[in-house]
């Protein structure tokens, strides 16, 4: 990373883009903990430093991440992926056994309704379609109930239907999350509908609506011009 300064509101969803090599993994791996940056500051929720911190406390903290190549239980149903994941050991699910809060059973409904897989909560994981794996694994980051979401590139290989439903899917989660999305597909980036970061040679290259830096010379001659 080169100075690469970037922050993010609460409730906000953010795409980033920008050619190979310029920093949009690095990037992320610096959030979830996965690479530590030699100068400069990270923070989450204002107070939390993630230098400090490690992969599996930046996790508690809520702070999820989705890999470009989706990784579901294939032999068990869609519904066992998510419960599965819900109970993985994090204190924050610990809150869903109040008496206040809904049952785990509703919670995975509710999420199953929300990743558009409701339909196939019976279905092994395995038969389901790329987009649908894809749609899955978001759901079982949500079961973990955290704060911000990263995705990485959640269109790749899908077909023109599921990449436009993974839109709406994104823009609903992000109604009650922090979501990053890096991604290249640009008709997608258009369909979310958010702010823009462009990132070239670990530094924002620029900002703004998918227009403005579409129109930014710069990032023409850098990315889109390729």
């Amino acid at each position: 990373m080169r100075g690469l300064s970037l922050a993010l509101e609460p409730g906000e969803m953010r795409a980033i883009i920008g050619p190979n090599g310029a920093g949009k993994t690095t990037m992320m791996d610096v959030i979830t903990g996965k690479t530590r940056p030699d100068e400069g500051e990270v923070y989450f929720d204002g107070r939390h430093n993630l230098r400090e911190l490690d992969e599996a406390d930046i996790a508690e903290l809520g702070i999820g991440r989705k890999f470009q190549k989706p990784t579901v239980f294939e032999s068990h149903t869609v519904y066992d992926n998510v419960l599965l994941a819900a109970k993985a050991p994090r204190e924050v699910f610990a809150t869903l056994f109040r008496g206040d809060a809904p049952s785990v059973g509703e919670r995975i409904e509710r999420i199953l309704e929300t990743i558009r897989l409701a339909d196939h909560r019976d279905r092994l994981a395995g038969a389901l379609s790329h987009g649908q794996k894809q749609w899955l694994e978001i759901g079982m980051l949500l079961a973990q109930d955290p704060k911000l979401l990263l995705v990485d590139e959640p269109v790749a290989g899908m077909t023109d239907a599921e990449t436009a439903a993974t839109a709406d899917l994104l823009r609903a989660i992000a109604r009650d999350h922090s979501v990053v999305v890096v991604e290249h597909d640009m008709a997608f980036v258009r369909a979310l509908g958010v702010k823009v970061t462009v990132l070239h040679e670990g530094a924002v290259l620029a900002e703004g609506s998918i227009d403005q830096v579409s129109a930014d010379e710069r990032v023409i001659e850098v990315y889109l011009g390729r």
